[in-house]
């Protein structure tokens, strides 16, 4: 069993359940799943620029990613619909939890001025949205061999009812949030 998962059920759940007064151990928030994202407009000139990509997100995440297509055409951006234009990853379970620890243990600390992430990204449902400038802030990229600096795009998708229960979740598992 991953480490994270173990500390949120020996720990972290019986705190959740003090903090909100819930009455079953089912109502308690849980992770459900982390999606990656890597969106890229330049793939529409340069198609080997989604192949690195898809190989650094694979890196990433454990997970083969999945080529993502344009749903519309844009003729001001030279888009058709169906073109190739950036990558995705849905982490589930085990995974998930390896992830998760990787991200707020290993990789946030490496962004440059890093304070805290921002308290405001909640949808009103609980889940997070993690915006990240440079991927090369995770281990298994090798600054050397990438040709260009992508962004990437995280959300955590909680079972949280409200933000305040989300936060705290989140907040529980290591995460560590502005003031």
């Amino acid at each position: 069993m991953s480490q994270l998962k173990e500390f949120y059920e020996k720990e972290a759940v019986p705190e959740l359940i003090k903090a909100f007064n819930y009455k079953n151990a089912m109502e308690v928030p849980r992770l459900k799943k982390i999606v990656l994202n890597m969106g890229l407009g330049d793939a529409i000139q340069n198609i080997k620029l989604l192949d690195s990509a898809a190989a650094e997100l694979k890196m990433i995440a454990g997970q083969q990613p999945v080529i993502t297509r344009a749903k519309k055409s844009i003729a001001a951006f030279k888009l058709r619909e169906g073109m190739p234009i950036g990558c995705m990853v849905t982490l589930r379970r085990n995974r998930m939890y390896d992830f998760f620890y990787k991200l707020v243990n290993i990789a946030l600390p490496r962004v440059r001025d890093f304070r805290g992430i921002s308290r405001k990204a909640f949808d009103g449902r609980g889940n997070y949205s993690l915006g990240v400038q440079e991927h090369i802030i995770f281990p298994e990229i090798d600054y050397d061999k990438i040709d260009v600096v992508k962004g990437l795009n995280i959300c955590v998708v909680t079972s949280a009812k409200t933000d305040d229960e989300g936060r705290e979740l989140l907040r529980l598992l290591g995460m560590r949030f502005r003031n």
